[in-house]
């Protein structure tokens, strides 16, 4: 038994309707108000009302799955539980008392809940271990208890994402432009350079970028210098014009480049080196000085992939590395990498964004997440098996969410789907 389940029981009154709930000590318990749940330290359940032997208390309720957890908790030396006026417990061990050495009130749950209750807890969580607990049931949820919890999955994963952005903004003194470009950096590296990308663009000061950003030629040596790619030997013409280039620059900025080793090429499709990344974001904030006072004025997915129309220099057009040539290939941004950037950095600073400004109208936001292609994972594909089917980053976003901080974690009474089907 764990102590979720009865806090979930308690707080819904899911009891069975075929007895009278009575204490320990025999007397009669009708519960009028089970309180509010705490979700802090100190008593489970604030401000509960509850008629005990025909006498209405009105105070705390606490919740163990023994009676003994109480000194196991060193309850009895905490002034906060002196206000309990009733002890809930899956099995009663040994009697509890307040410091003033009165009897606290009982109730022992196990006679009282309700059997298809608990045979649906047996069900989710007693059975052979499977990829989420409820994987035989969820295609039976009805869609519009999904599609409500789908929402509340969803906002809770960009806040989470936004958090980080919210610190370093803090940290910035709010220079959105300067944290914008730390978290799209770090989204170009993708998940193999990403903290290595994320380390080379606070490197240098972004002043840096609008200061060179007018000449393409020097930008890129920036970038590729401070990100420890300048520092090897090799006969092209091109990398040796960077890297005299860089040693100017890093001479006249006083700038100190990340470690070379930090920048991955393993585990990576040539289209996604480090090299084309660098190459793409320095034509990017080239061609686009103010991005993100561009991105907040932009609503439309059509918008954002013309704003993202880059290329590589033309150097990289027949090169994937410095060392050796390869057949031409012009190396666009493509619109699959554009929903990534939107996903994982736009849609979060501008949900921050209209945070900061007092917007709680996220319209714009659903309109344009509902917009994007489904993402493709193990995690989603699973979840199709099932018959939960999705049709476009909101719902992936949402299921991510969902099987990441419910499933892995078992916090199925925290969930819609959990709590519909114990409660069906």
């Amino acid at each position: 038994m764990k102590e979720n389940l009865l806090h979930f029981v308690w707080k819904l009154k899911m009891f069975t309707t075929k007895k009278k709930i009575l204490s320990t000590k025999g007397d009669l318990i009708e519960i009028i108000s089970a309180g509010t749940e705490n979700l802090n330290s100190g008593p489970d359940f604030f401000n509960s009302k509850i008629k005990i032997a025909n006498q209405l208390w009105v105070g705390n309720v606490e919740i163990h799955v023994k009676s003994s957890n109480w000194y196991e908790h060193n309850h009895q030396e905490d002034e906060r539980y002196n206000s309990i006026i009733l002890h809930v417990v899956w099995e009663h061990d040994v009697e509890v008392f307040r410091n003033t050495n009165e009897n606290i009130v009982t109730l022992e749950l196990k006679n009282f809940i309700s059997p298809v209750v608990l045979a649906q807890y047996n069900k989710l969580f007693l059975q052979p271990k499977k990829w989420i607990n409820c994987e035989n049931e969820i295609e039976n949820i009805d869609s519009f208890v999904l599609n409500h919890f789908f929402e509340q999955l969803y906002f809770e994963r960009l806040e989470q994402k936004s958090s980080l952005i919210s610190q370093k903004l803090k940290n910035s003194n709010y220079n959105w432009e300067t944290v914008f470009f730390s978290f799209l950096s770090k989204a170009f590296g993708l998940k193999v350079n990403g903290d290595s990308f994320y380390n080379f663009s606070n490197s240098f000061d972004f002043s840096l970028v609008r200061k060179t950003g007018s000449n393409l030629f020097q930008l890129e040596a920036l970038f590729f210098g401070q990100a420890g790619l300048l520092e090897n030997e090799y006969e092209s013409t091109y990398y040796n014009s960077l890297k005299s280039e860089y040693n100017y620059l890093k001479s006249k900025f006083k700038t100190t480049s990340i470690n070379k080793n930090e920048i991955q090429f393993f585990r990576l499709r040539p289209n996604n080196f480090p090299t084309i990344r660098l190459s793409q974001l320095a034509t990017l904030y080239h061609k686009h000085q103010n991005l993100f006072s561009k991105i907040i004025e932009i609503n439309s997915l059509d918008g954002f992939y013309k704003l993202f129309e880059v290329t590589t220099t033309e150097y990289w057009e027949t090169h994937y590395t410095f060392e050796t040539t390869s057949k031409k290939n012009v190396k666009k941004i493509t619109k699959a990498f554009v929903d990534l950037l939107l996903i994982n950095v736009i849609i979060p600073f501008k949900f921050l964004y209209l945070q900061q400004q007092g917007k709680t109208d996220y319209a714009e936001i659903m309109k344009l997440i509902e917009a994007i292609k489904p993402e493709k994972n193990s995690i989603i594909s699973n979840f199709d098996s099932l018959k939960i089917k999705s049709t476009n980053a909101f719902e992936t976003q949402a299921l991510l969410q969902l099987k990441n901080e419910y499933c892995s974690k078992l916090k199925c009474l925290n969930c819609a789907v959990g709590k519909t089907l114990l409660t069906s």
